[in-house]
Order: C-alpha cells, then sequence, then structure tokens
C-alpha cells in the first residue's frame, strides 16, 4: 500500500497532481509501507480523487465550458470553480472546526479554462493537505467539525472523507453532463 512520507526538515508537505500522475512536491514522497496513518490515507484519497476531477476537466471542450443541462444547473466551468473553492472553504472549516462564514477568494472570479482555474487554487489545495496530515489518529477520531447550522456535527475523519466524496459525486456529474452534450468523455478508471 502507498505511503506518504513526510522528509525531514521541509514544511511545506503536499501533493500536487499534475496530468496523470501524483509529483513530489516539498520533500512529501510515496512510498511503499503496510503502515500508513489515518491522515495519510485521507490524503491519498483526496490526492486519487482530485487526479481524477482532473481527468475528466482537461476533456470539457472550451466550446462547452458555459454548458449546463437546464437553466438552474451550474455550467460545466461553474461546477469546476465550485469543487476547487471548496479546497478553500473546507479547509477553513477544518481548521476553524465550524462553519465557515468568511470571504471566499474565489467570490465572483470566472476562469478562462481549467488550467488558469487549478493554477488559481493550487495555494488552497497545497494548504488544505497540510492541513490534514497535520491531524493525528486521535485528532482524526475526537475533533469535532461543529456544522449545526447546516444540520451536522461530524469527527474530524469522518468529515474529511466527506470532502473527497463530495469531490467524487462532481466528477460523476461532468461525466453526465459531457455525455448529455454529446462530447468525449475521457476514462477516469487506471
Amino acid at each position: 500500500m502507498p505511503r506518504l512520507a513526510r522528509q525531514r526538515g521541509h514544511s511545506d508537505c503536499i501533493l500536487r497532481c499534475s496530468h496523470d500522475a501524483v509529483d513530489v512536491v516539498g520533500g512529501l514522497i510515496a512510498t511503499r509501507r503496510d503502515n500508513m496513518s489515518g491522515a495519510e490515507l485521507l490524503c491519498l484519497n483526496l490526492t486519487e480523487t482530485r487526479r481524477r476531477s482532473i481527468r475528466v476537466w482537461r476533456g470539457i471542450p472550451l466550446s462547452f465550458s458555459d454548458w449546463r443541462p437546464d437553466p438552474d444547473a451550474m455550467s460545466c466551468f461553474e461546477m469546476v470553480r465550485h469543487v476547487l473553492e471548496a479546497d478553500y472553504l473546507y479547509g477553513q472549516i477544518l481548521r476553524e472546526r465550524r462553519s465557515y462564514s468568511g470571504a471566499s477568494p474565489f467570490a465572483d472570479r470566472k476562469f478562462e479554462d481549467v488550467e488558469s482555474a487549478l493554477a488559481f487554487a493550487s495555494p488552497y489545495r497545497e494548504s488544505l493537505l497540510e492541513t490534514v496530515l497535520q491531524l493525528s489518529d486521535e485528532d482524526l477520531n475526537t475533533i469535532e467539525i461543529d456544522r449545526r447550522d447546516v444540520g451536522y456535527v461530524r469527527k474530524a475523519g469522518d468529515f474529511i472523507l466527506r470532502i473527497a466524496y463530495h469531490e467524487a459525486v462532481h466528477a460523476g456529474q461532468m461525466l453526465q453532463y459531457l455525455r448529455m452534450a454529446d462530447a468525449p468523455r475521457p476514462s477516469i478508471w487506471d
């Protein structure tokens, strides 16, 4: 089973997805070990989910960027922006341990293409992954994320799993958008 290991002397240890591979950034490396921490498993899940999302997003023809299945639905690029913005919002929620109501750097921002959206969002993704990696197994099982305002309180580990689930749902939704628009759909299975 892959293990995400931090090399000594690196404080900016994160994974970043690039094309179809996971790159080593700032000393975080993938190795073969049997004993992953909960935070490392969660980061692996988040990273693998994002890698597949990026495959789907890069498959959106620019001519379909504003396409939506109906007037009330998000457009293709609005959905990409929504998922990328979630990294910022979920990171804030995780650090504050409660719902976040502050301003978002994504507010009113429109992206011309997927690559510019990914570049803008990269620091927020890195921050989210670093926040997750700082959590011990005990933290994942004892820290509560209080979102009573939207109907739930969850342990940090459960909350982080749902971050990846949220993204995976939108990846499937985007694949359906592409099917409905009769556009080619990239394979996410490898």
